[in-house]
């Protein structure tokens, strides 16, 4: 089983909800190791001075674990988020972001990883993520 950009660009049109595919996501790459997504900048997704709502954010992060987690699966699994825990290092501001999602640890009903987003425009991050999600059947 691979699970590959095209895939990806599959499971990002036919599983996620209609308000995240409104986010406009782009699956830049995906392999067993990383899947990187960027989130393009909207004024949709700001709040008060053009700073990119922690919503936004954290929704980017769990959706780019999705694939970080069917990547190392090899395959689209069902899976629910157990934890997210978000560490906001500075504003996000008028920048699309990258989102870089790692595998920590891959069992076989528990997947642990870790989200770094970055400003587009700096390369700086702005949050961090921990993540755990319940690999169901």
């Amino acid at each position: 089983m691979s699970f590959d950009l095209p895939a990806a660009r599959v499971l990002l049109d036919n599983v996620f909800a209609p308000w995240v595919q409104d986010l406009a996501l782009e699956i830049v790459a995906v392999s067993p190791e990383k899947a990187v997504l960027r989130m393009p900048f909207s004024p949709r997704l700001t709040r008060e001075g053009g700073v990119v709502c922690g919503q936004a954010m954290m929704a980017m992060a769990d959706t780019a674990m999705v694939f970080a987690v069917s990547a190392a699966c090899g395959a689209y699994r069902p899976m629910t988020t157990v934890d997210q825990t978000t560490h906001f290092l500075k504003p996000a501001s008028s920048s699309a972001l990258i989102a870089e999602a790692e595998i920590s640890r891959l069992g076989k009903s528990m997947a642990f990883g870790r989200v770094t987003l970055l400003a587009e425009s700096d390369r700086k991050p702005v949050a961090t993520v921990q993540t755990a999600y319940a690999l169901l059947a």
